[in-house]
């Protein structure tokens, strides 16, 4: 829970576009959660004048947050510098842009595989242009036990922005009836979670033999979403779905930021709910 992790908000940068991106983005959530924002750069010795750079951009993040900016160099392996600065800080979140043309690398490193290695809370952003403040969130549904896990963080996360909860699932023709039903069941009471602790939601179920990411990112767009949640690599099909080249479609291709959270460790993560 974010009353557990330090009021930081990590966000590693470098000359490309896309971190200058995610950095604008971690401008309102460092207001609202009053985090000082820490800009990292890894130095992998192709880098000029780095800590100009960074003091510029701490800059202007001073002036747009009103919250401390600090500046951190480290120098490294890109991707794993990253994870090991977050060890050290436990930040509420790390922002960290992603370039599509690069296959979501950071640098030529897959960024899906420093997500998955980081204990922490990593907000992606892929796209070019994103709706001031946090809306909508999106949240995919499964009948998982990492699924149950997401929902009270992703409401502690909308009370922050008074956000609408939008719960999604994507059936398939080979789920069950019964899984059906029990996912109907699941969504009521997270509707009903939801509703006690103030917030606005609605559920959707979508039959589709689709691509399940692109589903997802569709009905996303559908109602202009600013945050889709997952978790780890349990998330939207009961199925073991979020696994390779699948979590990578998703965090690759949504133009909306990705918030990937991670479970609390656990001996068992093969029961489900019902």
């Amino acid at each position: 829970m974010l009353s557990e992790r330090a009021h930081i908000i990590l966000v590693p940068v470098d000359s490309n576009d896309q971190t200058h991106i995610a950095l604008g983005q971690s401008y309102n959530l460092a207001r609202l959660t009053k985090s000082k924002i820490v800009l990292l750069s890894v130095d992998d010795g192709h880098t000029k004048n780095i800590r100009e750079h960074l003091e510029e951009l701490a800059k202007e993040a001073a002036s747009k947050t009103e919250q401390a900016v600090e500046i951190m160099i480290r120098k490294g392996d890109v991707y794993e510098e990253i994870n090991k600065v977050a060890d050290e800080l436990n930040p509420l979140f790390i922002v960290i842009g992603i370039k599509k043309a690069e296959g979501g690398n950071y640098r030529g490193k897959s960024a899906l595989q420093m997500i998955r290695k980081s204990h922490h809370p990593i907000i992606s952003i892929a796209g070019k242009s994103h709706r001031e403040g946090c809306k909508k969130i999106l949240m995919p549904l499964d009948l998982s036990i990492l699924s149950r896990e997401k929902l009270p963080r992703t409401v502690e996360i909308a009370k922050l922005f008074n956000s609408e909860i939008h719960i999604v699932s994507v059936i398939s023709k080979e789920d069950s009836k019964l899984d059906e039903n029990k996912l109907h069941m699941y969504a009521h009471q997270c509707m009903k979670f939801i509703k006690e602790n103030g917030l606005h939601s609605s559920c959707k179920f979508i039959n589709s033999t689709e691509d399940i990411a692109q589903t997802v990112l569709e009905y996303g767009k559908t109602i202009e979403a600013d945050l889709i949640v997952i978790i780890d690599n349990s998330d939207v099909s009961i199925k073991e779905y979020f696994t390779g080249t699948a979590a990578q479609r998703l965090i690759n291709n949504s133009d909306v930021p990705v918030l990937m959270l991670r479970p609390i460790e656990r001996k068992d993560t093969s029961q489900a709910f019902f």
